[in-house]
Formats: structure tokens, sequence, C-alpha cells
């Protein structure tokens, strides 16, 4: 009993000195005070019910803008592989050659129709190592689907214009490689071959013959198939043919995107994008089964992610990194960055997804300053004075003399949102130097721009626009040359006429 009394008494006085010492409040005010984060939300607790469901609404269509951004490239590819096949057929075998140059009712992006294209869709998944058979004087490269380039074919590439043997290798490949090919392993099952060459210069302008029977030339086999097994080549004439590589402005690129993942090994997509298409459901081998609320969201993402890409490409970088020139409105579409889009801290994923939504193919030789054998593609969206270009204009593009330019040059027009070209009685919006383009005495050579034909320009300087729609202009030096480099050359600004 003694000891009872002896606890409450000591309880009791120990309450009093914490009383007396204010700790208690202090108590209060600390129980009071919780972590930034549980402030932040909702003082700690769950969000009510209808929030939670919105916001996760919202996460799951930001994911899905993500993903069009990170995966473009891939489904670049696939638009163009599905449009070629629907119109040439499928195979190893099946080589389209646009033998009469690449016009306007071709949809594909920034096309060149200075040179002869040769496009094929390879499958090492299904025939194993392919060898392709190169024709010497081609400038091109193969590329996986995401277009990461194996190798530069040509002056850049391992066969120094000469032509040779490449060896295609699937990604899972473990057997014997012989010696002999200018071999290389893609990280996916589909590779992209892309050649292009070059014409001559005829009596009354380009003529596209040589390089088109250069082009049949090539030959594509299974590495393992004996002579007799191995299919013919076909080499289906592409131009004057309406055909549309673009790649899929619906829900269709998802499905078609879930169709690539599935098909091709883990590796092939790195671990942070397959995250990101793993939030909108897009998982390999496993469905991919999206509620009408998620589809109606892929719906919507695949309409707002061009724009925001468009509106990225139209007000430019605020580090200036794409300008060619301090004094010009030229840009650079790699923005000072390597062909793989690394900056020097950072892979550029906006600009990548700039240049896939008007342009294909990046490869070091379009980006390495390799004196008198790569390409350069300087373009403006811009006249002199800043303004965009438009086709109710008129406008002058003054080339000074001697472009350093050892195989050719070119300048084009093209459409603005896909880098297709515009369509009009022209179908070729081009002028290169195989044409017998009207000079000035100094070898400068002045082109125009116009809806209709400039009064004073000479037709065989006119490239035709579309009325009331915003162009692209883009001058291509092909065997670029030191004063491209060094700057001592430079294109004019485009100048508005009326």
């Amino acid at each position: 009993m003694l000891r009872s009394h002896l606890c409450a008494a000591t309880a009791v006085s120990i309450l009093g000195l914490v009383a007396a010492s204010g700790l208690p409040a202090a108590a209060q005010d600390n129980a009071a005070k919780i972590p930034p984060l549980m402030e932040q939300i909702n003082k700690g607790n769950w969000l009510p019910q209808q929030e939670a469901e919105q916001l996760r609404d919202e996460f799951y269509y930001q994911n899905a803008v993500q993903a069009y951004i990170l995966t473009i490239p891939i489904l670049n590819t696939i638009g163009m592989k599905d449009g070629s096949e629907a119109t040439f057929g499928a195979g190893y075998n099946v080589l389209p050659i646009w033998k009469e140059r690449m016009d306007s009712r071709t949809w594909v992006p920034t096309p060149n129709a200075d040179v002869i294209y040769s496009m094929s869709y390879l499958d090492l998944k299904k025939d194993g190592p392919l060898v392709v058979a190169a024709p010497p004087n081609v400038i091109g490269m193969f590329t996986d689907f995401y277009q990461r380039t194996l190798t530069d074919v040509g002056a850049i590439g391992p066969d120094r214009a000469r032509g040779g043997l490449y060896l295609l290798l699937p990604p899972d490949y473990d057997g014997e490689v012989p010696k002999g090919y200018f071999a290389f392993k893609s990280p996916t099952y589909n590779v992209f071959l892309f050649f292009r060459t070059i014409m001559a210069k005829g009596e009354n302008g380009p003529d596209p013959a040589p390089a088109a029977a250069n082009a049949d030339r090539t030959r594509v086999y299974p590495l393992w198939a004996p002579e007799k097994d191995v299919k013919p080549m076909q080499f289906p004439d592409a131009s004057g043919k309406r055909v549309n590589m673009m790649y899929p402005t619906g829900n269709t690129y998802w499905t078609k995107l879930k169709a690539f993942v599935d098909y091709e090994p883990v590796a092939s997509i790195d671990l942070v994008t397959r995250g990101v298409l793993a939030s909108i459901g897009i998982i390999k081998g496993q469905p991919f089964e999206p509620t009408d609320k998620q589809s109606a969201a892929l719906q919507k993402a695949i309409e707002a992610a061009p724009k925001m890409i468009l509106a990225s490409r139209q007000l430019g970088r605020p580090d200036k990194r794409n300008l060619y020139y301090k004094d010009r409105q030229y840009e650079n579409i790699w923005a000072g960055g390597t062909a793989e889009w690394m900056q020097d801290s950072y892979l550029d994923v906006l600009q990548r997804a700039s240049y896939f939504q008007f342009a294909y193919s990046s490869a070091p030789a379009m980006v390495m300053r390799t004196l008198d054998a790569g390409s350069k593609y300087p373009f403006t969206a811009r006249d002199a004075d800043g303004n965009f270009l438009n086709g109710s204009n008129a406008y002058k593009l003054h080339l000074p003399p001697n472009p350093p330019a050892a195989l050719f040059w070119a300048v084009t027009a093209y459409n603005v949102t896909d880098g297709s070209m515009p369509e009009t009685k022209q179908l070729l919006p081009s002028i290169n130097a195989f044409y017998k383009v009207k000079t000035n005495d100094d070898g400068s050579v002045d082109l125009y721009f116009g809806a209709t034909k400039p009064a004073e320009a000479p037709d065989s300087n006119w490239i035709q626009t579309v009325e009331g729609r915003d162009f692209i202009a883009a001058v291509r030096l092909y065997g670029t040359g030191v004063e491209f480099f060094d700057q001592t050359w430079k294109p004019d600004d485009v100048v508005k006429l009326n």
C-alpha cells in the first residue's frame, strides 16, 4: 500500500516537473507538424476516390504521350515497311527501286528526289543471317528498326565506295562468323536496307538510268543457303506510283508497336522505355487489352504528342544549337549532336522525336565532318525576316558560286508537318546541279519558290509550292567540302519577293 502511494506521488511530481518545463505544449506543437510531402498531399491521408481515379487516368495519358515520343523512330520504319510491302511485296529478295526518281506521289518523310532510292526490309528471325552484296559507289546504310545505324555503306562505310559483302547477323546469333564479310550484329531481327545511287548528268538534265542499273546489281541471300535455293532478286520499279509509307496516326500505332515488342528481343528496347510502355499495358508476351477509357486516352495521346513535337520544332531550342550559322536561319536537325542523338551528357530524346516526325535514317555519314565524302542538309522554315515560308508567297534563294559539293548539290521543298513533298504539277519539287540551271555571270544561282512562277524566274530555276501551305526549303550537299565546314561558303537566306 505504501509502495503504491509513493508511485502515485512520484508520478504527480514528474508531471509537475514536465508541466513546469512547458514540454507538454511543445509536444502538442510537434504533433501538429508533419513532413512536407504529407503537408502537400491531403495532410497525410489517402486521396478522395474520385481524385485518385482522375490522376490515374491523367498519368496513363501522360505516359502514352511519352511512349509516342520515345518510339516514333520504330513506327517511322514500320510505316515505311508496311507501305512498301503492301505495294511491292515482301521478302529478302524484293528490293523496290525508284528508277525514275522518287516524286511527291510517294508519301515518306523528306524523300530525296535527286538520287535513286533502293529500300527494303529484312527479317533475320525468319531468314537467319543475310548477306547483302552492295554495289560500288553507294551512299547508304543499314539500320535496325529503332533506326540505330549498324553501318554506313559506301565512301564512309567499310567498303570505301568499292562495294562489298555485308553480313547481317540476328541479335541472338552465336554461330560461326565466316571471314570475308563486313559483319554486323543487329539489335533487332528487322533490318532496314537503304541505298542511294548517284545519277549521271544527261544532255538535258539528270540521267537516272546508270544509277538505277547500279542499284540493280544489289544481291541479298541467306548466309547458309545453297545457291540453288536462293530466291532470285526482284527489283520492282517504284517510280510514279502512289505509295503511303507514313507512320500511323490512329490507335493502330499502339497495336503495331505491341506486335514489334512481342517479336523483338528484350534487349532491343532499353528498360526505361519498356517501363513506360508497360505503364500503358504494352508488355512483351502479355495481352494488350486497353479499356474503353484507356483506348480514348491512347487516341488522345496519338493526336496530342505529334502537335507537341511540332510545337517544339516551330518554337526552336532555347540553346540555339540547332542553328547552323550565327547570321542565317538555316537549321541542323541533329542540333550539334551525334547521329545517335547524343549531346555531351544526355540522349536528346526530343530532338530525336523532332527528326523522325519529318525524316528517317540517321547515319554517321550525315553528321560527321567528312571532307568530299559525306552529306549535309541545312534547311530553313523561315525567310530572311524570320517569318515562316508559305506557298502563297514568292521567294528567292541565292546560292553563291561553287557550292562545296564534290558529287552534287540540290534544293528541295518539303511539307512542314511530315516532311513529304508538296504535290503540285511539277511532282518533283527539287532542283539539282544536274539540271541546266540558269546561272549568273559569277557562277552563282538564284532559285525561286511560289505557287505560280515569279515573273523574273526562269522555268529551270522554279520550285512550285502549294497555295496557303507552309513549307521547308532544304539545301543538300553531297561530298561536302571544307568551305561548308569553315563557313566560307554559306547559302543566303530565302528572301520574300511579294
